[in-house]
């Protein structure tokens, strides 16, 4: 499995137009992070930072309970360190998702949520937890319907309202379910 490196650095790549994190060795790993998607700071060279390897050991241990291949995995938490730091701040996004609770309950980040609508349910990450939504990445594997017109992938962030939310237990993904939108 990838380890963190204090030598790894965050760059933009004019040619690719995403944030990329140069891993050492001649490894490059490129992010799902588009430009209109960044935060103006991610421009730039920036170090990984203490801060960015202890989210890649929360979301990695968190990652670990699903059934998916230790590159998916490596793969899947490094677009949470990137949407976690270099994301832009957005507004909710909950008009796609069906009500699942009040609202009372409010996630941490690393944790799990199940959100769906009328195309189907998945499971998400919790990237970052605010008092009233918060910012989670797709684990689905396949293309997630928000509507007729619009998915998201694997990996990719959507700002969401609590109420839309179930939060679940570790032990619910180790059951066999299915990781589709």
């Amino acid at each position: 499995m990838l380890k963190p490196s204090d030598k790894w650095t965050w760059y933009y790549d004019d040619t690719d137009q995403h944030l990329m994190l140069d891993l050492g060795n001649d490894m490059v790993f490129k992010t799902n992070l588009s430009r209109k998607l960044m935060v103006e700071c991610a421009i730039g060279v920036n170090e990984f930072s203490v801060d960015d390897a202890s989210a890649y050991q929360t979301y990695k241990e968190q990652i670990a309970h699903l059934d998916l291949s230790e590159p998916r995995q490596a793969q899947l938490a490094l677009y949470c360190v990137a949407a976690k730091r270099f994301h832009k701040p957005v507004q909710p996004k909950s008009w796609f998702f069906d009500c699942l609770s009040d609202g009372s309950c409010v996630p941490e980040e690393g944790d799990f949520v199940r959100l769906e609508n009328s195309y189907g349910d998945g499971v998400f990450i919790v990237l970052e937890a605010g008092p009233c939504a918060s910012l989670c990445a797709s684990i689905n594997l396949n293309e997630f319907n928000l509507n007729g017109s619009k998915s998201i992938q694997y990996g990719e962030a959507i700002k969401v309202m609590h109420d839309r939310m179930q939060i679940m237990s570790n032990q619910a993904l180790i059951q066999p379910m299915r990781l589709v939108g």
